[in-house]
């Protein structure tokens, strides 16, 4: 038992804390003299929209990803509803995607057009492979995985029953920068990677904010006239576009967290190590794979999501521990929204969502903070 979790269950009440599920007020407080730096460079230079500040962004992440091309979008959604414009998704289209995801995941095919078909999730509570694979049709034009809660699909598989069927890939990867499979980074496998700046994101801004990127020159050419109303690189408008171009001053916040953020992952990963180390003998959880568990994948913990016997119960618990968790997309998987027509059941995500839970991630967590949560967790179930 490590030393901070010790002392913690030496006297659990009167150590007792507030810890919310995310910390935004300290998000901003961390470095608040660097922002307000930031804030009045940019404003002062007058530059909000398509300024140098976004096309520096736009380079240093191409330089992390290692990808060819990266534009930063207004929010993730339309990030991933312009690149299925860029593939030519629309009216009688099927696209395949995980239930366990966010609803705009299937929303950015169906404002299309299109029909999103909500698949089963594997072991790892990811796309499962096979069963996507049952659910291709005639139609069906593209299988999105949503590489979730940091973590990279197996993207052999997908990329081989893509092959096999003829269709394209392309990654909501909203929860995943830096996330890697087989030492290639989530959102490069596909025709297109989207990823959300969402402030509770692992690199998050402080509004709305997302990014799409490609290899693939002729794609990127649409990305680029697409997210700002139709005009290409010369200003004429070429096709119908939308604008979900991401604001300069967002980006330059961007910019700037984008260099602290190779540590950032590697403290979530941290605290991934603390909870499966202190959790991995109780058989009334079920954990996410631990950082070190699997070679072939890099996680980043945008999320530690398990699965808990009696998850309500504990729920309560720990909230009157001062301890704020949740049930991701509010415990609704894509295709329980059954006033959106949704009529199928897919049992392996049903199942997970009757017992699966988050407990605080972020950065602002101490060592103190998470040997709290993870006494309260015990204690719970020693009783």
């Amino acid at each position: 038992m490590s030393a901070p979790l010790q002392k913690v269950h030496e006297s659990l009440d009167a150590y007792k804390r507030q810890i919310p599920f995310f910390n935004y007020q300290a998000l901003f407080k961390a470095q608040e003299e660097d922002y307000v730096r930031i804030f009045k460079d940019v404003c002062g230079r007058g530059a909000y929209i398509l300024q140098k500040d976004l096309s520096q962004f736009e380079d240093n992440l191409k330089k992390f990803l290692n990808v060819k091309h990266a534009f930063g979008t207004s929010d993730g959604t339309n990030a991933i509803m312009i690149g299925l414009m860029a593939l030519g998704v629309g009216p009688g289209d099927e696209v395949i995607c995980s239930s366990h995801t966010y609803i705009a995941t299937a929303s950015a095919a169906q404002i299309l057009g299109a029909v999103a078909i909500p698949c089963d999730i594997g072991p790892d509570n990811l796309l499962d492979p096979k069963d996507a694979e049952k659910r291709i049709t005639a139609k069906t034009k593209v299988i999105m995985p949503t590489q979730l809660n940091g973590r990279t699909c197996d993207m052999d598989a997908i990329q081989a029953i893509a092959d096999k069927h003829g269709i394209m890939v392309a990654e909501d990867a909203a929860q995943a920068l830096g996330s890697k499979f087989k030492g290639r980074h989530a959102g490069t496998f596909g025709k297109f990677g989207t990823f959300s700046f969402y402030p509770a994101k692992v690199l998050g801004c402080f509004g709305d904010g997302g990014a799409i990127v490609t290899n693939d020159d002729a794609i990127a050419a649409k990305l680029y006239a697409l997210r700002d109303h139709g005009r290409d690189e010369a200003g004429n408008v070429v096709m119908w576009g939308t604008n979900a171009r991401l604001d300069n001053l967002q980006a330059a916040f961007l910019d700037f967290k984008l260099k602290a953020y190779p540590a950032d992952m590697e403290r979530r990963r941290t605290i991934a190590r603390m909870y499966n180390e202190a959790f991995k003998g109780m058989p009334q959880l079920t954990l996410p794979p631990g950082p070190d568990d699997d070679a072939s994948h890099y996680d980043i913990y945008q999320n530690y999501e398990l699965a808990a016997d009696r998850r309500d119960d504990l729920r309560v618990f720990l909230k009157d521990k001062g301890i704020g968790s949740i049930m991701q997309w509010a415990g609704t998987p894509v295709h329980k929204f059954e006033k959106l027509g949704f009529t199928v059941s897919i049992p392996g995500v049903e199942k997970f969502f009757e017992r699966c839970l988050m407990l605080p991630m972020n950065v602002t967590l101490t060592d103190e903070d998470v040997a709290y949560i993870i006494a309260s967790v015990q204690e719970f179930y020693a009783a």
